[in-house]
């Protein structure tokens, strides 16, 4: 059941982005720290973003359980 659950919400956020990419056709180049990026579709950048954020968020909560889980054993 719960692999069920996280197919229908990853297929979910697949469609979403794909819509996304669809309707933000337009090119955007990104200016951070004075480096600038290639002109990409914003759906391009949005996925991107979502990537990285997700698997930001996945690192980091890792991290900190095994912190926890050593702070426990100690």
């Amino acid at each position: 059941m719960k692999n069920i659950l996280i197919s229908t919400i990853i297929s979910a956020w697949v469609v979403g982005i794909a819509i996304l990419s669809v309707q933000n056709a337009t090119l955007v180049s990104l200016r951070f720290l004075g480096m600038q990026s290639a002109n990409l579709p914003a759906g391009i950048v949005l996925s991107v973003s979502v990537a990285v954020g997700l698997i930001g968020g996945a690192v980091a909560t890792s991290m900190s359980r095994a912190r926890l889980k050593r702070q426990k054993n100690l």
